[in-house]
């Protein structure tokens, strides 16, 4: 198999949606609590993860990586320049500790473990970094969208072990 498969490929575009779709709606918040964002990156976590579960660590930075490098780029046309910097900080960052954190924890004898915890730290550095560089001194409710969009973000990461453990139970996870 090459390194970049097609497993490496649909990790590609699926972050680089999750992404992109997250930057735009980010920008639109329900209350003072939250923003529609909220809801669609925490996939990014899952993507990663099953990622890194089915092809190991190696090919799921590369995941990160080009996704980041595409998701950036293109946030520029769907979001401002300081979203777009926020998110590719943020993103890189938060996913880069996930893949490393998945990947100590995936021998642990719970197979939620991994994931679970990858995904919840990265969550907090991803949701401080980004809400801290994207809205800070603008006048915005950045520190409750912040602490808003943290808790959505543990939610999805609890939700997400559904599909995640359903895709394990039927060993489509099998690591190449």
């Amino acid at each position: 198999m090459s390194f970049i498969s097609k497993g490496v490929v649909f990790g590609f575009v699926a972050m680089t949606l999750v992404v992109i779709t997250s930057n735009i709606l980010v920008q639109y918040p329900i209350n003072d609590w939250i923003t529609w964002g909220a809801f669609t990156y925490p996939i990014a976590f899952l993507v990663t993860d099953i990622t890194n579960r089915a092809m190991g660590a190696k090919r799921a930075r590369l995941v990160v990586y080009c996704g980041f490098a595409l998701a950036v780029c293109l946030s520029v046309f769907f979001s401002t320049a300081r979203i777009a910097i926020a998110s590719g900080t943020a993103f890189l960052i938060a996913q880069l500790i996930d893949v490393r954190l998945f990947d100590y924890l995936r021998n642990s004898n719970r197979w939620w473990v991994a994931p679970l915890f990858s995904s919840g730290v990265g969550s907090i550095v991803d949701t401080t970094l980004f809400f801290s560089i994207a809205f800070a001194g603008l006048g915005l409710p950045w520190i409750t969208w912040g602490v808003g969009d943290l808790a959505v973000k543990m939610t999805v990461a609890f939700v997400m072990l559904i599909p995640f453990g359903v895709i394990l139970k039927l060993r489509l996870l099998e690591r190449a």
